[in-house]
């Protein structure tokens, strides 16, 4: 079966972003459901009910709900301009913040050579990554993985460029944020980047003292009870969770002992690999076996919070693999896990409903890592030449900020293989009601994430 050849003209490129474009608004249009900015609403409330109102952070539920604020007290003083805007400004105002994050993670993840890839190929990046899953939900429900993301791999870039000074700042704000990247102060650790350790540490610490000092009982509610209540964030079982804990919950295993040796072993197997990669000088790796081993780890990992997986399919595309990261990415598209919305029983339950976290586990354990510089070169470049089709202007795979409607995220395709040859120069220089289904009924209570 021959593969037509991709246009060679301008115009016949043009035509096929658009009816590529038109595809994919069609399909974020009516296949997965809106998520009605949730979690923005949490966020909002939360904040005018603390600064106007005289009221408790932690007391504030969404209006109909049971669902409140779950991130620690600083990222209730980082969501404070939320105060002095409207409803629609504050909607407004999250999808400018995301589609600036997603821009500087694309960035970052197409290396130096960005500008080369052209508007042809960074509108097919676009159009790919508008179908992923956790990116569509992160824009719907006005969250904030992607500022997250962007602050930890601005720390990935510096350290790969050696730019010792501030790396490490963006992990503490994060870290300060939502707890689950402070694994990456571990990563730091274990690279025995003493400095920059301390610095994102001491930048969590510092973040955590001053929302201690601007409400001190919210801070002492935050880390005595809140922290330890996951019922506030939602039932760990619901298919939405993706992770190691979300797979035992639907197995109806209650007792804690096999997540805790489970959550072990993996954090062993991330020490070993993400370990090497650093070592090797591989910070690309490092950083992404790093966010899936956080998105298992966590006792909630929400599909939205897969966006940390994005790094992960660069490094698998760019080490000679662009067909099996298209098709891992493919499967993060398609909200398969919902098919088991109901029922996650039997074998097919057990693989169908933990799909996304197999994927994740699948790239901890095979993820290239710790290569040397000058074979990790030549794998880019051979995974170049596997992943354009032979016209010149051939499209390849890469990625792109963008966003279609204020509840669809849109971007990069999974891995930018068309950026492979300027990621390995830069490469080689550096020697939380409950998240609704996307193909299901918005449930009654849709979660904040946690």
């Amino acid at each position: 079966m021959s593969v037509r050849p991709a246009p060679r003209t301008d115009r016949g490129r043009l035509l096929l972003v658009l009816a590529l474009a038109a595809a994919v608004t069609a399909f974020t249009a009516t296949v997965p459901l809106l998520r009605g900015f949730f979690d923005l609403r949490v966020y909002y409330g939360t904040v005018h009910t603390w600064l106007a109102h005289g009221g408790r952070i932690y007391d504030y539920r969404v209006p109909g709900t049971a669902y409140g604020f779950t991130y620690p007290p600083f990222a209730a003083l980082a969501l404070l301009p939320l105060a002095v805007l409207d409803r629609t400004a504050a909607i407004a105002a999250s999808l400018l913040v995301n589609l600036a994050a997603l821009a500087v993670v694309l960035r970052i993840l197409a290396g130096p050579g960005w500008r080369r890839h052209g508007w042809y190929r960074w509108s097919l990046a676009l159009c790919a990554l508008a179908l992923f899953e956790p990116l569509r939900d992160t824009f719907s429900f006005g969250q904030v993985n992607l500022v997250l993301l962007a602050l930890v791999l601005a720390d990935c870039r510096l350290l790969a460029a050696g730019r010792n000074r501030w790396a490490g700042a963006g992990i503490g704000l994060a870290a300060a944020v939502k707890l689950t990247p402070a694994l990456f102060i571990g990563l730091l650790l274990l690279a025995r980047r003493w400095r920059a350790a301390a610095l994102a540490a001491a930048v969590a610490l510092a973040a955590t003292v001053l929302a201690a000092w601007a409400d001190p009982g919210a801070s002492r509610y935050y880390w005595t009870e809140a922290l330890w209540d996951t019922g506030r964030v939602g039932r760990l079982d619901y298919v939405s969770n993706q992770s190691l804990q979300g797979v035992l919950a639907r197995l109806g295993e209650p007792d804690r002992a096999p997540w805790a040796v489970a959550v072990l072993m993996v954090l062993g197997v991330w020490a070993w690999r993400a370990g090497r990669a650093a070592a090797a000088g591989d910070w690309a790796a490092s950083f992404a076996l790093t966010g899936a081993a956080s998105c298992l780890v966590s006792p909630i990992t929400w599909v939205h919070h897969l966006v940390w997986l994005l790094p992960a399919f660069v490094v698998l595309a760019r080490a000679g693999h662009p067909r099996l990261a298209g098709a891992l990415y493919a499967v993060l598209c398609t909200s398969v896990v919902w098919l088991w919305f109901d029922d996650a029983s039997g074998a097919d339950g057990f693989l169908g409903s933990n799909a996304y976290t197999w994927i994740t586990l699948g790239l901890l354990l095979g993820l290239p890592a710790g290569q040397p510089s000058a074979l990790r070169a030549f794998l880019a470049r051979s995974a170049l030449v596997t992943a354009i089709a032979p016209s010149p202007a051939s499209p390849a795979t890469a990625t792109v900020p963008g966003q279609s409607e204020s509840s669809s995220g849109a971007g990069p395709a999974v891995a930018a293989t068309g950026a492979a040859d300027a990621g390995a120069a830069e490469v080689a220089r550096s020697a939380s009601s409950e998240p609704t289904g996307s193909t299901r009924p918005a449930a009654a209570n849709p979660q904040s994430s946690s």
